[in-house]
């Protein structure tokens, strides 16, 4: 197929918030969606912010420590402001190209490292104007577009159900969690972990580092993917036979619990899923071991993101000189509240079962997931 010059279908908009009718501020993630911004604009002059509407894209031209991605995005829905560091602009021929089309183009890996490659400047890399109209991409007639972004919709969709499914799952093992700590609070009895763990610690970087990693072999969970509850295969990264004996110390068992100890990611926890092992864990991943094996695990794992214990830690972390981190001593010397053991046995017992339909939709998500990767890796041969 005939590759297309963009810039022949787009064009540059400059629309600021001159009259101060919109407050709701985005930002753009790397993961190429609209996010609420964390800026602080109490007292900020908001005229000069510029204005995204209803079917346009806005993008950070900056590359440089972006993750090797570009933060890049299609606004469905009200008008919202974004930062005047943003570049806005428009399909201006949408019987040629549909503009959600496009969006599944920038959504390509292969994009993110283009976009990278044709990034220059001295101080920060920065990905420009020119440089995104000089973008070629294969432009089919307009109702093959449409069938190729509803069937990636469709999948997308369904995607969306399935985690709001476990969404709500997780949310009612919190409730009964709460319920179960509120019920007993005349009974609980504080211990810190290093009495009910018979193991905690963190791993190391392998020799050679990132540089290292394989395609197929033991797997290295990192802080990247372990958050609250759950656990994500993204990204996932994986070291040689050689380089996982060297690190045979902290080799992670089943049901164990994985903590973060440093970063922007400290406290993130979730249980280890069966389907990754055998794994190890690097420098920024805790292993959290109960004595008492899978109930004790996966009270512990909602006792330690429990609002409250979360918040003990956040603090423990932000106490350093340097950065937020936490180390073996501070989590050894924690403590939680416990119940008695029928009572942790028989919410083990439900989250268990609770996880077994996590467990199921995950494996679903992660399918669909492969699919809208093989879709995309598909349009420039389209």
């Amino acid at each position: 197929m005939e590759y297309k010059v963009l810039g022949d279908y787009i064009n540059l908009v400059d629309l600021r918030n001159r009259e101060l009718g919109i407050t709701n501020l985005l930002g753009v993630s790397i993961e190429k969606r609209f996010i609420p911004s964390i800026a602080n604009i109490v007292g900020t002059d908001l005229s000069s912010y510029k204005v995204v509407k209803n079917g346009q894209f806005a993008y950070g031209p900056v590359t440089s420590r972006n993750g090797e991605k570009i933060s890049i995005a299609l606004l469905n829905g009200e008008d919202y402001i974004i930062s005047s560091s943003y570049t806005v602009f428009e399909v201006t021929r949408k019987d040629e190209l549909d503009p959600e089309y496009l969006m599944l183009w920038f959504s390509r890996p292969e994009f993110d490292r283009y976009a990278r490659y044709r990034s220059h400047g001295s101080v920060r890399e920065i990905f420009g104007w020119d440089e995104m109209c000089a973008v070629e991409l294969p432009v089919p007639d307009i109702e093959k577009q449409r069938k190729i972004v509803k069937a990636y919709k469709t999948i997308t969709d369904r995607i969306a159900l399935k985690q709001r499914i476990n969404d709500n799952l997780v949310a009612t093992l919190r409730a009964l969690y709460q319920k179960m700590i509120v019920d007993t609070q005349t009974t609980l009895s504080k211990h810190s972990l290093s009495e009910i763990c018979s193991k905690i610690g963190s791993g190391a970087t392998p020799k050679g580092g990132k540089e290292s990693y394989i395609e197929e072999g033991i797997a290295l969970i990192r802080s990247t993917n372990v958050f609250d509850y759950s656990f994500s295969y993204s990204e996932l990264a994986h070291i040689t036979q050689e380089q996982a004996d060297a690190l045979s110390n902290v080799e992670v068992e089943a049901d164990d619990v994985l903590f973060n100890i440093t970063g922007v990611s400290v406290t993130r926890c979730c249980i280890v899923p069966d389907d990754v092992l055998p794994a190890r864990v690097n420098q920024h991943v805790m292993i959290i071991r109960p004595i008492n094996g899978k109930d004790m695990s996966y009270y512990l794992m909602f006792a330690l993101c429990d609002p409250d214990n979360k918040n003990k830690l956040f603090g423990i972390a932000q106490s350093g000189s340097t950065r937020e981190a936490i180390n073996k001593q501070e989590m050894d010397q924690f403590q939680v509240l416990l119940p008695s053991d029928s009572q942790i046995a028989e919410f083990g017992n439900i989250a268990q079962k609770t996880y077994a339909k996590i467990k199921q939709n995950t494996a679903e998500i992660r399918k669909l997931s492969d699919m809208t990767s093989i879709l995309l890796s598909q349009l420039s041969s389209r």
